[in-house]
């Protein structure tokens, strides 16, 4: 949904060895992406070239972002429209729900949706999960100047290695972790330990777009009149994220599949359900 993470990724830059051919590759995928796009208005190369097999590899990024050029940056941009998004989502699909009880929100980051989340819910306690302590603070700030402290609290931990502030949640959300994450199964992992039975799930990621050309065009269209740093990270991100069919397999993988996966935007995908 946001931006994520520094300068124009090359393999090397992760520890791989370059592989001129892979580059090949996705100058003609970028190619093919324009002349479907002119001729083929009614179509969607972005969902058509994974469908043909045709998509670059995922490229891992950093975990966390503590730094404080990430924290002023993020702190100073405007999510406003997908953040907003996240939760007319969740209230679309979970509609005429009662959604009350504990809440945790994985990989919450300076807390934006933690607080958007709250102020649609006001009968739930969120408990606010993040690695980052950095971000974490901006995210208390946040909280305090609403007087959200009652209803909201931040906590500093990393899956998969601490323990998260309650036993189980009657609600599990989180906002762009999956693709921070090296291992995914963390992720679904910690949803069926921590989901109380008949729990809500709702995770929101991207998706991997065909081709680095694919992935550019994107960062222009949505950040480009962001700071340099958030562009940068936003390639970087849509270079880690997983594709929708990989998110399906993860799900299999943690006897999760009858949970729903399906793309909202062209650059989103959604996982939801209940436990």
């Amino acid at each position: 949904m946001g931006p994520d993470h520094r300068h124009d990724l090359l393999p090397h830059e992760q520890g791989h060895i370059p592989n001129p051919a892979h580059f090949q590759l996705s100058f003609w995928i970028g190619r093919l992406y324009d002349i479907l796009s002119e001729n083929c208005p009614g179509s969607d190369p972005l969902i058509w070239l994974p469908v043909h097999g045709i998509v670059m590899e995922r490229i891992p990024e950093l975990e966390v972002m503590n730094g404080p050029e990430h924290v002023l940056a993020y702190a100073q941009a405007d999510f406003a429209e997908p953040h907003d998004r996240f939760v007319s989502l969740f209230q679309e699909k979970f509609k005429g729900k009662k959604i009350d009880g504990y809440v945790v929100d994985l990989g919450c980051g300076p807390a934006d949706v933690t607080i958007r989340f709250s102020l649609a819910y006001p009968d739930c306690i969120i408990h606010g999960v993040d690695g980052a302590e950095n971000m974490l603070k901006h995210g208390r700030k946040d909280i305090a100047d609403l007087g959200l402290e009652s209803r909201i609290t931040l906590h500093h931990g990393r899956l998969p290695h601490d323990n998260l502030p309650r036993a189980s949640y009657e609600v599990i959300i989180s906002n762009s972790l999956l693709h921070h994450l090296p291992d995914p199964m963390v992720l679904w992992d910690c949803i069926r330990s921590y989901g109380s039975p008949g729990a809500i799930v709702y995770v929101m990621d991207l998706f991997r777009p065909a081709s680095r050309h694919v992935a550019k065009r994107l960062v222009e269209q949505y950040t480009g009149d962001e700071p340099a740093i958030l562009q940068e990270d936003f390639l970087r991100s849509l270079c880690a994220s997983f594709l929708l069919e990989e998110v399906r397999g993860q799900l299999e993988q943690a006897d999760l599949g009858h949970l729903s996966t399906e793309t909202v935007s062209d650059r989103h995908l959604i996982v939801y359900g209940r436990l």
